[in-house]
């Protein structure tokens, strides 16, 4: 799926001065970068635009990466005086190239290039072979020259001005001198080359065929139950796009955050969607959002269920208006993810509800139709089972005594508490109030850095956390972010303060159910408003946890989880609760009743025909095929 030696985006070609100024500059909106082997086997860039062909022999290679998850990065050949400025890369793809760049080079350092002596002598026709993915021996390899380095207290690289000096931490150098090869790692943050490793390998078919048919620009939907990927997916589909021309939506912010984007309404600038689809077109043609929609290729659109249809309608006639184009969507490829089993759109008074599946733009506009089956966030089967059954609004007899029983379990241990799920955020605010305010000891207050006061309410309803965070030792607290997944520090994962860092900082320590403990420290959150704008959070990830909202849990994977089903008001809002702990055994509702349990059958009905057509065309064609329209569209 993925080339790892080659790729192609935007590039300006810097040709340098030996003093390293810049004496000619060229922009290639479409160059093609390929890493190969000439015929000595030693490694070879090869550049390609619609003009000409070059071919750099690699020994010395300096790489900037700083920004390499933006899709921008700098390729400087110190021997060839060019430097390569590469942006709107697909992320991952970018990640991949530097990455076997980096890796090959230090394996080929290891094993010694030939000289040129004997390629000059050589009658051996010059060629150019593709270089081969990276292998398990090529990183161990690497890994071993850089613990090797280490050892023998390998110098610094010399700077062009000629004192020796530490390189910038956003850096990696790899250096050829006459009688040796020598490559110096210096980290960004935690993370070098290295170990920066895109998830692509990881998906599974159903995942897979996904993105392909992304990648093949399809207009798609895909689904699934709580725990299947879903939002792990999405953040794959954004790094195999070019990020100048993608666009990451979602419905509500929370969700947004998680794919580092905006909400759909601050991105098609047409405010809540009620006014006239006229004033809608007006609001849209502002000078600043018009140019936002005319630069978007691919709309990613995650937690589509909570889209009103009517307003998805509006925002497809705008798109054509806006952009100028007829084609459905303006011409832009849809990408969109959710469950209409969980959270249903958001009405107001008695106005009748439209499910986006229900609206013109859908069938005209969506080409495939995706559920994905695979339930990762849970291991029981059995509990799994459960979960199904409660998400298709069903309730027999087993169900209700298995979830009745775990009104007994006691979930609670090493001082740390379930965290209750409340329907209403009221609730939730109350008894984290409470409970605080009975811990005695100090208060400890934490303040956000924003990247700009003005945004701060905004970034409030944005980022998971909270600009002011007030902590007490014995809080029961909640992970708020992915920190360290092979400890178990998720998102998600359930803690106890158990003290605070000595010293001005003060960062709490915190006790997990995991059995880790650990000094939480600030990190940030980047997301993006109205108009491309880039709002950045940075705070301690932690969210106090005797409560949280139903609505504010989706997407996290609970370890202790006490839920109240009494007031659920909502179809799907008990799946949506119960489906956020990861067993039985770390789960106990307490006032379980089968009415709490409902499915929207309009809902019901369209995933019977999708489940249908999906089943039957795995029949027939045996692997995992895409269920894809014979028109622009399925119908349902």
């Amino acid at each position: 799926m993925m080339e790892a030696g080659e790729l192609t985006c935007t590039v300006t070609i810097e040709e340098l001065q030996h003093t390293g100024e810049v004496i000619k500059k060229t922009l290639h909106r479409n160059l093609t970068l390929a890493l190969g082997r000439d015929s000595f086997s030693d490694l070879v860039l090869r550049v390609s635009h619609s003009k000409k062909t070059d071919k750099y022999p690699l020994k010395e290679v300096l790489i900037h990466k700083k920004f390499v998850k933006d899709g921008k990065a700098t390729v400087k050949l110190p021997d060839h005086k060019v430097q390569f400025l590469l942006c709107n890369c697909p992320p991952d793809k970018l990640i991949v190239f530097l990455k076997t760049l980096s890796t090959k080079l230090e394996c080929l350092r290891d094993k010694g290039f030939t000289s040129m002596r004997k390629k000059l002598l050589s009658d051996i026709p010059v060629s150019f072979q593709e270089i081969s993915p990276l292998t398990v021996k090529d990183l161990q390899t690497a890994q071993a020259c850089k613990v090797k380095q280490k050892e023998n207290n390998v110098p610094p690289v010399i700077s062009k001005g000629g004192i020796k000096r530490k390189r910038t931490v956003d850096t990696e150098v790899v250096n050829q001198t006459s009688s040796q090869s020598v490559v110096v790692f210096k980290k960004q943050r935690s993370e070098t080359l290295l170990n920066m490793k895109p998830s692509l390998s990881v998906l599974n078919k159903e995942q897979t065929a996904v993105l392909e048919a992304v990648l093949q620009r399809k207009n798609i939907f895909f689904t699934g139950s709580a725990g299947t990927g879903k939002t792990f997916l999405m953040k794959r589909i954004i790094g195999a796009l070019p990020p100048q021309h993608t666009f990451a939506t979602a419905s509500t912010g929370v969700a947004a955050c998680q794919i580092g984007g905006t909400t759909v309404h601050a991105f098609a600038g047409i405010g809540s969607g009620q006014a006239a689809i006229q004033q809608c077109i007006e609001l849209a043609s502002r000078p600043q959002i018009t140019q936002q929609w005319k630069k978007c290729h691919h709309l990613i659109i995650d937690e589509i269920s909570m889209v009103d249809g009517e307003f998805f309608d509006k925002l497809e006639t705008v798109a054509r208006v806006v952009r100028q184009n007829d084609e459905p969507f303006g011409g832009i490829q849809l990408i969109m993810c959710g469950d209409f089993l969980q959270l249903p759109p958001v009405t107001k008074d008695d106005k009748k509800r439209k499910f986006c599946f229900q609206s013109r733009a859908w069938h005209k506009c969506i080409q495939i139709n995706l559920e994905l089956q695979e339930v990762r966030r849970q291991s029981d089967k059995h509990f799994i089972d459960i979960l199904q059954h409660i998400r298709h609004g069903r309730c027999p007899e087993h169900v209700v005594t298995t979830l009745k029983a775990t009104a007994k379990n006691v979930i609670h241990r090493n001082g740390i508490q379930a965290t209750r799920l409340c329907t209403h955020k009221e609730d939730v605010e109350e008894i984290n109030k409470h409970h605080l305010h009975k811990l005695t000891g100090e208060t400890h207050t934490f303040v956000a850095t924003d990247s700009d006061s003005v945004y701060t309410k905004q970034l409030d309803n944005l980022c998971p956390v909270k600009g002011h965070l007030v902590l007490k030792s014995g809080a029961q607290v909640i992970l708020a972010k992915n920190l360290d997944v092979q400890k178990g520090l998720v998102n998600g994962a359930r803690g106890v303060i158990t003290g605070f860092e000595q010293g001005n900082e003060g960062f709490p320590v915190v006790k997990f159910v995991c059995g880790v403990e650990e000094v939480i420290k600030p990190v940030r959150w980047a997301m993006k408003a109205g108009s491309g704008l880039c709002l950045m959070r940075k705070q301690i990830p932690l969210k106090l946890a005797w409560a949280i909202s139903i609505h504010k849990s989706q997407g996290m994977s609970l370890d202790c989880v006490e839920i109240s089903l009494s007031r659920v008001f909502e179809s799907g809002q008990a799946y949506v609760a119960l489906s956020r702990a990861r067993s039985l055994q770390g789960l106990r509702v307490i006032d379980f009743d089968k009415s709490c349990v409902r499915a929207n059958p309009e809902v019901l009905k369209f995933y019977h025909k999708l489940n249908l057509t999906q089943r039957m065309l795995q029949s027939h064609m045996g692997d995992f095929q895409l269920p894809v329209a014979p028109t622009r569209s399925t119908h349902w």
